[in-house]
């Protein structure tokens, strides 16, 4: 099943929760306002239901996975905002129609365990969770019973990009580079030093490349970090970079954990150039059936 691992599309009724908003994470419109982010201007196709099932057929996918994006900040708001939008994307995405998928989201200032082992009954393929709710052995733990759920059901965690904090006077482009990266690359340290111990089963994903975290394994032995050693339940999502990105990190930490991801709308799917028709299918069908179903 070739299959992207990253979009996100926005349910209706999420839209008009948005819309009735009035701080951030809110829409103006098709004006999308977040916190740390300039406003940005949403395409009404890129949530149009019927067109993104048509895009998703014209990229010969059998699957693609749709999660509701971090930076949005929903999963951090206060329990009686976030509950709705919550619902509101579980209950629109997991109505969409093949070759569509769902990761879940959770409210991470109340977790609950038992919202988030509904929503896997309900069908959802794993949980995802903002990078920022993972920098460190507090974020790991805070989180640790929703991982925990997902071990029961031998579910794999998804690590996106969280919300960027304010920087006036950058660039458009600056969080995307800067934040988004710095988060994944922070959280996939952690996880080697603390979450990895406290999950030993856990299949995660880290988001576009985990930051190129695995490409600083010589700094890290250098350091007293021991040896970058591969795991082959962790996996990287190959997202807004290229052939030459994505060589890299196979060269650190092999093919059999790279997979396919597009973060379709914000970004457009890239197929490397890796040098063989194999390498394709490892990326877009072999690996992502691994990171969603585990070892056969």
């Amino acid at each position: 099943m070739p299959t992207d691992v990253h979009q996100h599309i926005w349910p209706p009724a999420l839209i008009e929760l948005l819309r009735s908003r009035t701080t951030p994470p809110y829409l103006d419109g098709w004006t999308l306002h977040l916190a740390g982010e300039p406003p940005y201007a949403a395409d009404p196709a890129d949530h149009d239901i019927a067109a993104r099932t048509r895009l998703a057929a014209a990229d010969g996918l059998d699957l693609a996975l749709v999660s509701l994006s971090s930076p949005l900040g929903i999963e951090l708001l206060p329990p009686a905002e976030a509950a709705p939008l919550l619902t509101a994307f579980h209950d629109g995405a997991l109505s969409l129609p093949d070759p569509f998928a769902v990761w879940a989201s959770p409210c991470l200032t109340a977790p609950d365990a038992e919202a988030v082992e509904r929503e896997l009954r309900r069908g959802c393929v794993g949980l995802q969770l903002p990078a920022t709710a993972l920098l460190d052995a507090a974020g790991w733990a805070h989180c640790a019973p929703l991982l925990d759920v997902l071990t029961r059901h031998d579910k794999p965690l998804f690590v996106h990009p969280g919300a960027a904090p304010p920087a006036d006077g950058t660039p458009p482009w600056w969080p995307a580079l800067v934040p988004y990266v710095q988060q994944l690359h922070a959280s996939w340290f952690a996880f080697r030093a603390f979450g990895r111990v406290r999950h030993p089963a856990l299949r995660v994903c880290f988001a576009a490349l985990a930051g190129l975290a695995p490409l600083h394994g010589e700094r890290l032995a250098a350091r007293g970090g021991g040896r970058a050693e591969i795991d082959f339940d962790v996996f990287y999502e190959t997202s807004s970079y290229g052939t030459r990105a994505v060589d890299a990190l196979v060269r650190a930490v092999g093919i059999d954990v790279v997979v396919s991801g597009s973060d379709r709308p914000y970004a457009l799917p890239v197929v490397p150039d890796l040098g063989a028709d194999a390498a394709v299918h490892a990326l877009r069908t072999a690996n992502p059936a691994r990171l969603l179903h585990g070892r056969i």
